[in-house]
């Protein structure tokens, strides 16, 4: 588990180099589903975030990133915990599995919380929100093998 972890950590890391080349290469801003996401958790909870104008929009964007990081590195603590139990498919698979697997929990989740419709997508966006995803998976995926090998 815990070099599963540390592998979804490398993977975050590698997601958010990938969306930051992609802001570069396009010019583009950032997102606000995460910002949107912690409302939408938010207003279902009997908490608030506290303060007000830029002290809560600052602290909703940090909650917002850090939902990101616990995501990457939750799931790379579970897979971390599927190869110790026997779930060894090649780097390929293992990485497109591992990259999918966050795509559809940030995805679905966000659904969920009507922060996003992905049947509005364009093929432009399935493709920003695909491409860092199989990044994170590949890297995630590969430092848990090499990991296991030094092991």
């Amino acid at each position: 588990m815990l070099a599963g972890a540390a592998a979804g950590a490398a993977g975050t890391a590698a997601l958010n180099a990938a969306t930051y080349l992609d802001m570069v290469w396009r010019g583009r801003g950032t997102s606000s589903t995460p910002e949107q996401t912690v409302e939408a958790i938010e207003d279902r909870l009997p908490v608030s975030v506290p303060g007000e104008g830029e002290t809560r929009d600052n602290r909703i964007a940090g909650l917002g990133s850090l939902t990101g990081m616990l995501t990457g590195v939750g799931i790379g603590a579970a897979f971390g915990v599927a190869r110790a139990a026997g779930f060894r498919p090649p780097l390929p698979v293992g990485g497109a599995l591992a990259g999918i697997t966050a795509m559809a929990s940030t995805d679905v989740s966000m659904t969920a919380l009507r922060v996003t419709d992905p049947r509005g997508w364009s093929a432009t966006d399935w493709l920003s929100d695909l491409v860092p995803h199989l990044v994170y998976g590949a890297v995630t995926y590969g430092v848990l093998r090499a990991l296991d090998r030094r092991a």
